[in-house]
């Protein structure tokens, strides 16, 4: 299993690029800007897109690449989320005044999209890999994936903030290479992080306390401007775990060992 990180910014600007990871080279989590760094033909590969919630940084790119490819694939992208969130895509993007609506397009029996309702605690496996969906702690309804192999766990957070559901998720397996967790802000936004229901390094220095594996760690989702205060506060926090703060563009390899990461650009060790 290979996971490229296309997006991991809680914002844009620049060459910051917003929520979407990319699984082998036919599944997206999350559809956020970081699909802008596709070809239309990478585009037109993805056959499944796993939703963690519907906040427009996580969503953003899914019209425009449906848009973009619709002429070029024979067969539906299936989108799999919560009912509550095809319901959200449905009422309010793909509802023809905000865009088409290609659950219908460019004919019913034919669509480019289905969608696939997936419930927090069920499992889909698709050619060998099986993804978990996982209810977290957001302001909106959202869920975490855990994503597996025969020999490769590795599991991404959504937007979250302190919570026992994700915890307890994952250590009812026997294994986990790697954790993406989103810190939105720093400690002295831990005020906010609480309302709007986010990490702060403090805040996840505490939950992490709840995990029994020991797996390399992914800070992703920070909103622009807060990285360098992240990476000092979570570094002061999180002394007995390995970090990464993501930048996009990394890629992982899973092969029967630890992770083999490159980067595009360097992540920060």
């Amino acid at each position: 299993m290979k996971i490229r990180i296309l997006g991991c910014s809680g914002g844009i600007g620049g060459t910051l690029r917003t929520t979407s990871l990319l699984i082998d080279d036919d599944i997206l989590i999350d559809a956020g800007t970081g699909i802008s760094s596709l070809t239309l033909d990478e585009m037109s590969r993805i056959r499944h897109i796993f939703i963690t919630h519907t906040h427009l940084d996580h969503i953003a790119c899914l019209p425009l690449m449906v848009d973009s490819i619709f002429d070029h694939i024979s067969k539906p992208i299936v989108i799999h989320g919560q009912q509550l969130s095809i319901d959200a895509l449905k009422n309010n993007i793909f509802n023809w005044a905000i865009w088409p609506n290609f659950a219908e397009l460019p004919t019913m029996q034919s669509p480019v999209i289905r969608y696939q309702p997936f419930q927090p605690g069920e499992t889909c496996t698709i050619a060998g890999r099986t993804f978990e969906s996982i209810p977290v702690n957001h302001i909106v309804p959202t869920v975490a994936y855990r994503v597996s192999t025969n020999n490769t766990a590795i599991a991404y957070s959504g937007d979250t903030t302190t919570n026992d559901t994700l915890w307890e998720a994952l250590n009812a397996h026997d294994r986990l290479d790697l954790l993406l967790i989103e810190v939105a802000f720093g400690n002295h936004l831990e005020a906010l992080c609480e309302r709007a229901r986010h990490y702060s390094p403090n805040l996840l220095a505490r939950d992490l306390k709840k995990l029994r594996h020991q797996p390399p760690i992914c800070i992703t989702h920070n909103k622009p401007g807060e990285e360098s205060i992240i990476s000092e506060e979570c570094r002061a926090a999180i002394t007995d775990r390995p970090l990464t703060f993501l930048h996009g563009d990394e890629v992982y390899n899973f092969q029967s060992g630890p992770p083999e990461a490159s980067h595009a650009r360097t992540a920060t060790e």
